[in-house]
């Protein structure tokens, strides 16, 4: 089985081809092209909708090219096409669908519509190096969405957790912004606060954890932003300290996402945890959830994608329609619509 993903949900503009096979879970990745955007919405400190969408009208054609050829594939080998539905910014996902709707029109090929956030769940299934035990717990967590997921083992998900208010990543972005050190802001203040981690200095610097101790897994990062700009308004000396802020501030989004992932994962007796999303790129978040789990969970299987699996890709789009062609849940052309509002269930 031949399919060809395609994201186009914000600025990324991606497309990739994965071989899957009908009776395993086995998912081999032929192709995964990505055209970023980065350097174009930097000077802007974050994405413009109206830029993205031209953006992704240029690219888009060049980047399913060059999956195929990548892949060594034809069109007509293809079995499935995959597009995001949503959640994310309407015009960027209209560019995809269109693009879809006219190559599946063109081919004959049947489209397969891919939740955005399931898309970053189903990464951890491309060239897994753990095994996959079930029931699951996967933690999502990217600039627009932060989520605990159970998953059992015939697929079936269900949220059991979600930001109220701003997702980690926002978080991360708004917080850099404050800061003044530019966009995305995730990697910039990771950098510096691995930088004060290595000087093995101590910081009186306190932030609080929004709802860590709370009787549900849902999670709030808007009072800890709120936190962030009291306390650099207050603080005339915040620009002479940027590494122990950002150290400060990251540990208390770290310990916010352990602390619900590892309450979930004991209730719930989980033998798997998984990491997924734009912010699992985070090498802290990374170690210290695995040294929790290590600790407090020494049972419990931890799996993370590989980095290039991480941010807004199509191979992940790919590899969740796997498991809905199977179902045979396809739609044709005419069928397709977009929701940039999508839920996650």
């Amino acid at each position: 089985m031949y399919i060809l993903g395609i994201e186009t949900s914000c600025d990324e503009t991606a497309a990739a081809v994965i071989k899957a096979s009908s009776k395993t879970d086995r998912l081999l990745v032929l192709s995964n092209i990505i055209s970023s955007q980065i350097e174009i919405h930097q000077k802007y400190g974050g994405v413009v909708p109206e830029v993205a969408a031209r953006e992704h009208v240029l690219n888009i054609l060049p980047v399913i090219d060059e999956a195929l050829s990548k892949a060594k594939i034809k069109a007509k080998q293809l079995d499935y096409l995959a597009i995001t539905k949503g959640p994310g910014l309407i015009t960027s996902l209209l560019s995809g669908a269109e693009t879809i709707r006219a190559l599946s029109y063109a081919w004959h090929k049947p489209i397969i519509e891919i939740n955005h956030i399931s898309g970053h769940i189903y990464s951890n299934f491309l060239n897994p190096q753990t095994p996959i035990k079930y029931p699951a717990l996967i933690l999502t967590v990217s600039g627009g969405h932060t989520n605990l997921v159970l998953m059992t083992k015939n697929k079936k998900i269900k949220v059991i957790g979600e930001t109220l208010d701003d997702a980690a990543g926002e978080a991360y972005d708004k917080g850099a912004k404050m800061m003044n050190l530019g966009y995305p802001g995730g990697p910039i203040i990771a950098k510096y606060a691995a930088q004060y981690k290595k000087s093995k200095k101590q910081t009186n610097l306190v932030f609080p954890r929004p709802m860590i101790n709370s009787n549900n897994f849902n999670f709030s990062f808007s009072g800890l932003k709120t936190a962030l700009l009291y306390q650099l308004k207050n603080d005339q000396t915040w620009k002479k300290r940027i590494l122990e802020y950002c150290f400060a501030y990251q540990q208390a989004i770290i310990d916010i996402l352990i602390s619900k992932t590892i309450k979930a994962a004991k209730k719930l007796q989980i033998r798997t945890i998984m990491l997924s999303g734009g912010v699992s790129a985070n090498q802290e978040l990374r170690k210290s959830l695995l040294t929790t789990i290590k600790k407090e969970l020494p049972k419990v299987n931890f799996l993370v994608p590989a980095m290039e699996y991480t941010t807004d890709n199509a191979a992940m789009i790919a590899a969740a329609a796997v498991f809905k062609a199977k179902k045979r849940q396809i739609i044709p052309f005419n069928k397709l619509k977009i929701d940039p509002s999508l839920q996650l269930k």
